[in-house]
C-alpha cells in the first residue's frame, strides 16, 4: 500500500505537466484578436463583424461540446477523450489553413469557411480537452482542489499570451505567411503533436487512492458518500446558485476583457491620440491577462484555506469595486496607467471563477462525475459570452458610454455578492 501512495504521489505531478501543456494551447482561443487584425487589413480587409464571427462560433462549440466530453471522460477517462479533443483542435486549425484556397478572396465564403473550420472544429476539440485536465485533477488533488485547478487553468489563461505571441511571429513579423492560411497551418500541426502528447500523461488515481494524510472535510460530498449525477445536481438550489452566480461575475468580466482596449481609449482620449498608443493599449491587455492567470491560481489557493464561499463573496466584492470603479473613470478622464490597474483588479477575479466553480462542484457533488458536472455548470458561462457582449454592444451603441455599461455590469456583480451569502447559509445541496 506504501508502495502504491508513493507512486501515486509522483504521477499526480506528471498530470500536472500534461495538463499544463494542453491548456496553453487550449488557452490560444483568447488570442483571436490577432488574425482578426489581420482579416480587417493587409490583403483581406474584411467586414469588422464577420471577422468576429469565428471567434464566436468557436466559444459556443467550445461550451457545448464541453459537456458531452465531461460525461463521456467520466465513463472512460480523461486520456482518450483529451487526445480526440487534441486531434479535433489540430484537424480545425490545418482546415482552416485552406481558407485563402476555399473563398477565392471571398470575404462572405472565407467567413463561413472559418465559422466551420477555427469555430465549430476547433472549438470542438477544446471543448472535449478542456474538462478533462481539470477533472483528473480534482481526483489526484482532493487535499489542494482549488490550488490545483488554478494552476491547470491558468495555463489557459496564460495560453493567450504565449501562443498570441507565436501567431504575431508567423503572421506579422518575419512575413513569411503574408495570408493567414500559412499560419494556421502551422499552428494546426503544433497543437495535434501537443496536446495528443500532454493528453498521453492525464490519468486517474486509482480507485480509492488518497494522498498520505488526506481526511476529507465534512462539509464535502466526498465525506458523505456521495456521488451525484447531473440530473441530480440540477435539481439541488446550490447548483442553480453557482450557475448564476457564474453568469453574472463572467458577464461583467468577459465584458471588461473584450472592451477594455476601447474603454481605455475613452477615458484617457489623450493617451489614445497619441502614436505610441498601440503599445500602450497592448500593456493594458498584457497585463490584465497576467492578472487573469494569477487569479486562477491564487482565488484557488485562498480558497482551500477559508473556504469556496467565504473566497467567493470576498472576489464579488472586489469585482463589484473593479467595475463601479471603471464607471467612474469613464466620467472623469483619468489615466490609462489607473485604468490599467482598475482592469488588472477586475482580470484577478475574473480569472478566479475558473479555479472556484470547478472545485466547487467537486466539493458539493463530489469527484467521480465532476467531469459531466462541471460540463452542465459551464453552460452559464457560455451564457456569459452573449450576455457580456450585449451589455457593451447595446448600451455603448445606445448612450455612446461605457458609463452605464459598467453600472449594469457592477449591479450583476452585487446580485453575484448576494447570491453567495445566500449560498454560505445553505452550505450543502
Amino acid at each position: 500500500m506504501s508502495e502504491d501512495i508513493e507512486i501515486g504521489s509522483s504521477r499526480r505531478y506528471l498530470v500536472v505537466l500534461g495538463a499544463l501543456i494542453i491548456q496553453v494551447c487550449l488557452g490560444s482561443i483568447y488570442a483571436w484578436s490577432i488574425f482578426q487584425t489581420a482579416l480587417r487589413g493587409g490583403v483581406y480587409v474584411w467586414p469588422s463583424l464577420w471577422t468576429q464571427l469565428p471567434f464566436a462560433a468557436g466559444l459556443a462549440s467550445f461550451a457545448a461540446f464541453m459537456i458531452l466530453a465531461g460525461r463521456w471522460q467520466d465513463r472512460i477517462g480523461p486520456q482518450k477523450v483529451a487526445t480526440i479533443g487534441g486531434v479535433l483542435l489540430g484537424v480545425g486549425y490545418l482546415l482552416a489553413g485552406l481558407v485563402d484556397i476555399v473563398s477565392q478572396g471571398n470575404p462572405l465564403i472565407g467567413t463561413l469557411w472559418l465559422i466551420l473550420t477555427y469555430g465549430i472544429i476547433a472549438g470542438a476539440g477544446i471543448g472535449f480537452a478542456y474538462v478533462c485536465p481539470i477533472a483528473a485533477l480534482v481526483k489526484w488533488f482532493p487535499d489542494k482542489k482549488g490550488l490545483i485547478t488554478g494552476v491547470a487553468v491558468a495555463g489557459f489563461g496564460a495560453g493567450a499570451l504565449v501562443m498570441g505571441y507565436v501567431q504575431t511571429w508567423l503572421l506579422f513579423l518575419p512575413g513569411i505567411f503574408p495570408f493567414v492560411g500559412g499560419a494556421f497551418l502551422v499552428l494546426g500541426i503544433l497543437y495535434i503533436l501537443l496536446v495528443v502528447l500532454g493528453s498521453q500523461l492525464l490519468t486517474n488515481p486509482p480507485l480509492g487512492w488518497k494522498p498520505p494524510g488526506y481526511v476529507p472535510a465534512v462539509s464535502t460530498a466526498e465525506a458523505k458518500g456521495q456521488e451525484y449525477l447531473p440530473r441530480q445536481m440540477i435539481v439541488t438550489v446550490v447548483f442553480w446558485l453557482l450557475w448564476f452566480m457564474f453568469l453574472f461575475a463572467a458577464t461583467a468580466g468577459l465584458m471588461t476583457l473584450g472592451n477594455v482596449k476601447s474603454a481605455a481609449a475613452a477615458i484617457d482620449p489623450l493617451a489614445a491620440s497619441l502614436p505610441e498608443w498601440p503599445f500602450i493599449a497592448a500593456i493594458i491587455v498584457g497585463v490584465m491577462s497576467i492578472f487573469n492567470a494569477a487569479g486562477r491560481i491564487v482565488w484557488g489557493a485562498v480558497s482551500d484555506r477559508i473556504g469556496r464561499v467565504n473566497t467567493m463573496v470576498i472576489m464579488f466584492t472586489l469585482l463589484t469595486i473593479g467595475m463601479f470603479a471603471f464607471a467612474f473613470l469613464s466620467i472623469t478622464n483619468a489615466s490609462w496607467i489607473v485604468t490599467m490597474a482598475v482592469a488588472s483588479l477586475v482580470g484577478l477575479c475574473f480569472g478566479g471563477n475558473f479555479a472556484l466553480f470547478p472545485s466547487s462542484t467537486a466539493d458539493y457533488y463530489g469527484t467521480k462525475n465532476v467531469g459531466s458536472n462541471y460540463g452542465v455548470l459551464f453552460t452559464s458561462y457560455g451564457v456569459a459570452g452573449i450576455t457580456g457582449a450585449l451589455a457593451a454592444g447595446l448600451i455603448v451603441d445606445f448612450t455612446g458610454s461605457y458609463v452605464l455599461a459598467f453600472v449594469f455590469t457592477g449591479i450583476l456583480a452585487i446580485v453575484a455578492v448576494i447570491l453567495a451569502v445566500i449560498h454560505y447559509r445553505i452550505r450543502k445541496p
